[in-house]
């Protein structure tokens, strides 16, 4: 018992205060979390998003170039570090075109990074990609990048798939 003349706090006091902090703690990493990691695919997105745009421009300037000559080019690989920057765990996989398969565009080309799973809706795919290509396609799904932008020996058409 404490006496009138003792002042302080008991230890049974002590303890469910640093417990309400430590829920209240977790509840806050818990969001945080989420909050950057549905700012790194936004990221990802708008770096990739905007290949597409400088595709456009590349081979407005450069007609006869193909899309191995774009990917090569400042134009691709600043977005593409950039989005590959946002989620270091994954390279920015790419398939160009003109290969012994591909006669249907020489100018073709895809992008695939993986993004990640934040629980909100386009993002909350176990697995998911964000792919773009040469036809505008820009879209989140579970297939894995080696699918969805295949490398040139194995693709007839550049663009990415479903």
């Amino acid at each position: 018992m404490i006496s009138p003349d003792q002042k302080g706090f008991t230890i049974i006091e002590l303890i469910v205060v640093i417990a309400i902090i430590a829920v209240l703690s977790g509840i806050v990493l818990v969001n945080v979390t989420t909050y950057i990691n549905r700012s790194k695919n936004a990221a990802i997105k708008a770096n990739m998003a905007g290949m597409i745009t400088r595709a456009a421009a590349y081979f407005e300037q450069n007609p006869s170039n193909s899309g191995s000559q774009f990917i090569s080019s400042p134009n691709y690989t600043v977005p593409a570090l950039a989005a590959q920057n946002a989620n270091p765990s994954s390279v920015v996989l790419t398939g160009i075109g003109a290969s012994a398969t591909n006669t249907v565009n020489t100018q073709g080309w895809c992008a695939c990074s993986v993004i990640y799973n934040t629980g909100v809706a386009p993002d909350n795919v176990a697995n998911g990609t964000f792919c773009v290509d040469y036809k505008g396609y820009k879209k989140v799904t579970a297939t894995a990048c080696a699918t969805r932008c295949p490398a040139a020996a194995n693709a007839t058409d550049e663009a990415c798939s479903d």
